[in-house]
């Protein structure tokens, strides 16, 4: 048996997974605890404390996915002063073989290690064993990347496609394009400003400014509480799970058209995704906001949006399209990826 350590390391929240594996592929979870991540001046106090707790022996190797960027083997986190080097952390908790990961590639990995139940289906396609694999995931923001198969097994590449620019495709787009362009006072608008938790609250913004409906007076506090907390790192409220709530329940005019134009962009980028990289292996919609939506997803226009690319329909009506239902993905893919040290 061999003892690794998985990490998933936000600037919110820290959740540390020992497990175990052998021969098999199958890894076996021994212990579990989550932290709050500003609680602590660095990682290594959170490790030897849930290490201590979990009274085993040290792990012979540790992978942590990281809400950011990974370069040369270090890592800031965004919201927290912690700077993480592979080396130092080696050496502090000696443990042998330890990486760093960007968060959306762990989600990569993870898909590797999901079930049948951690995934629903929205477009069966036609399954090509080797094909590349895609994920598009929007949550704080847009992530993106890919797998590739290699021999037996895939490489898992990240990428910054969220950052990409908007592309308005109808009147209304365009109008929200000019819209976040003057309120932000910028040049360009990226896929991310809409999809994404913010985006669900620039376009409930814009629709509301716009008069498309009226405002109900509860969630118009909720947006204006956050739009006057602007520049907090941590916010009193939430306003696009209000939104989102009150769409789900169809409660909302107002949050029902935001989130209608959500989803209309979010499957535009993902067949975008999808045109570029002809994921045959299947397109996963990964992030946390998908599953709390996933009604709408399913009875809403996303397939539409997909698939509606000219010539190419066709070619994206045969992609696999599947959403990750298990909020730990990105656990899971940080210690598959530890199994592979």
């Amino acid at each position: 048996m061999t003892l690794l350590l998985a990490g998933d390391i936000g600037g919110t929240k820290t959740i540390l997974r020992l497990v175990e594996t052998s021969d098999s592929p199958a890894l076996h979870t021994i212990y579990q605890e989550s932290y709050h991540s500003a609680d602590f001046p660095d990682l290594v106090p959170i490790v030897q404390q849930f290490l201590a707790k979990a009274n085993t022996p040290t792990p012979e190797k540790a992978c942590f996915a990281i809400a950011g960027p990974i370069v040369k083997n270090t890592a800031k986190l965004t919201n927290l002063v912690w700077f993480l080097d592979t080396e130092r952390l080696q050496e502090e908790l000696g443990i042998p073989h330890i990486s760093l990961i960007n968060d959306f590639a762990a989600v990569g990995y993870g898909i590797l290690g999901l079930q049948t139940q951690d995934l629903h289906t929205l477009q069966v396609g036609k399954s090509q064993p080797e094909a590349p694999i895609g994920i598009i995931g929007a949550g704080t923001g847009l992530g993106q990347g890919f797998l590739i198969k290699q021999e037996n097994d895939y490489q898992v590449f990240p990428s910054e496609g969220g950052h990409a620019d908007f592309a308005p495709r109808n009147e209304i787009e365009f109008q929200l394009l000019k819209y976040l362009l003057g309120k932000h006072d910028i040049q360009r608008i990226s896929v991310e400003r809409v999809v994404s938790g913010m985006g669900i609250v620039a376009i409930y913004q814009f629709l509301r400014d716009r008069k498309f409906a009226t405002e109900s007076p509860d969630i118009a506090q909720i947006v204006r509480t956050w739009e006057q907390e602007a520049g907090q790192e941590e916010k009193s409220v939430d306003p696009g799970a209000v939104i989102g709530t009150a769409a789900l329940q169809g409660s909302d005019r107002l949050c029902e058209q935001t989130l209608q134009l959500f989803i209309d962009a979010y499957g535009a980028e993902a067949g975008n995704l999808a045109l570029k990289l002809l994921p045959y292996g299947g397109l996963y919609i990964a992030g946390g906001i998908a599953p709390k939506i996933l009604p709408l997803i399913q009875n809403s226009s996303f397939l539409l949006n997909f698939t509606q690319k000219g010539r190419m329909r066709r070619l994206l009506e045969e992609i696999p399209v599947y959403v990750i239902l298990n909020s730990q993905v990105g656990l899971i893919g940080a210690a598959l990826c530890a199994a592979r040290l």
